[in-house]
C-alpha cells in the first residue's frame, strides 16, 4: 500500500525514497513499478516510491517536482537516503544498491544502453542518483527555474561542487540501465549532444532551490504500489 515496502524477517539497515518525477507516462509507469519492486525487496531495504505528478499544461519541470518530492516524503520518514529516479530506466544489476554514498552524492546510472553503456559527458548527473537529506540540502536542493527538458542536470552537478562536494559513481558494471522507449517515433539524440545551460549557476544557487520552493498541494493518495503526489 503507497508504495512501502519493509523486510517482514528482518530489519532493515537502510531507509530509501524512490522520488518520480510524473506527467502521463502511464505504460513507463507500469514498466518501472513491474521491475523495481521486487529489485528493491531483494535488496531488503525498507522503501517508499512516490510519484510526483505536475498537473496542468505548462512545460515539464523535473527538477521543482524533485524539490517537492523531498520536501512531502521527509514528512513521512527520517529517511536515509532520497533516490532521484527517471520514470524511464529500469535497473540491469541486483548488486546496485539504493542507498547513499555517506560522504558525497552518487551518479547511479553511470551505464545506460542509449548512451552504449558509458557516460554521454563527464558531468553528466541524470537518470537515477542518490543523496542523503543532508547533501541535498547542502546544496539547495535543484533548480526551480528549469522549464521544458534538459539542462537541470549540469545545474546540479556544478551545484554539488559548489556546495564544497564532489560526485561520486556507481562503477559502469554495476550502474547498467535499460531505457524503456514506448515512443518509436522518438528522434534519436546523439548522445554526446549536451543540452545548453541557460542559468548562471554561481549566481543562482544559493536564491533558486529548496529555499524558494513554492508549489500547490493538490492531493496526497495511496495507490497499490505507490504514492502519488499531485501539485500545481
Amino acid at each position: 500500500s503507497g508504495g512501502h515496502y519493509r523486510p517482514p524477517h528482518c530489519f532493515a539497515r537502510y531507509k530509501s525514497a524512490i522520488l518520480v518525477a510524473y506527467r502521463n507516462q502511464e505504460k513507463y509507469l507500469r514498466h518501472l513499478l513491474y521491475y523495481i519492486h521486487p529489485f528493491l525487496q531483494r535488496q531488503q531495504l525498507s522503501y517508499t516510491i512516490y510519484l510526483i505528478q505536475q498537473v496542468g499544461t505548462d512545460s515539464f519541470n523535473r527538477a521543482k517536482l524533485l524539490n517537492v518530492g523531498v520536501r512531502e516524503a521527509m514528512k513521512d520518514e527520517e529517511w536515509d537516503c532520497l533516490v532521484l529516479h527517471d520514470i524511464d530506466l529500469v535497473p540491469e544489476n541486483d548488486y546496485n544498491l539504493y542507498i547513499c554514498d555517506e560522504y558525497y552524492p552518487k551518479h547511479m546510472a553511470s551505464a545506460m544502453d542509449k548512451f552504449q553503456y558509458s557516460l554521454p559527458y563527464n558531468s553528466f548527473f541524470g537518470g537515477v542518483s542518490a543523496l542523503t537529506p543532508e547533501h541535498y540540502m547542502k546544496m539547495n536542493g535543484f533548480p526551480n527555474t528549469y522549464w521544458g527538458d534538459g539542462g537541470e542536470n549540469d545545474d546540479i552537478a556544478t551545484r554539488i561542487h559548489l556546495a564544497g562536494m564532489k560526485i561520486i559513481r556507481t562503477s559502469p558494471h554495476l550502474g547498467r540501465y535499460r531505457v524503456i522507449d514506448y515512443n518509436e517515433e522518438t528522434e534519436v539524440q546523439e548522445p554526446w549532444r549536451r543540452p545548453p545551460s541557460r542559468h548562471n549557476t554561481r549566481k543562482t544557487w544559493k536564491t533558486d532551490g529548496m529555499n524558494t520552493l513554492q508549489f500547490r498541494l493538490l492531493s496526497r493518495t495511496k495507490h497499490p504500489l505507490y504514492t502519488r503526489i499531485t501539485v500545481d
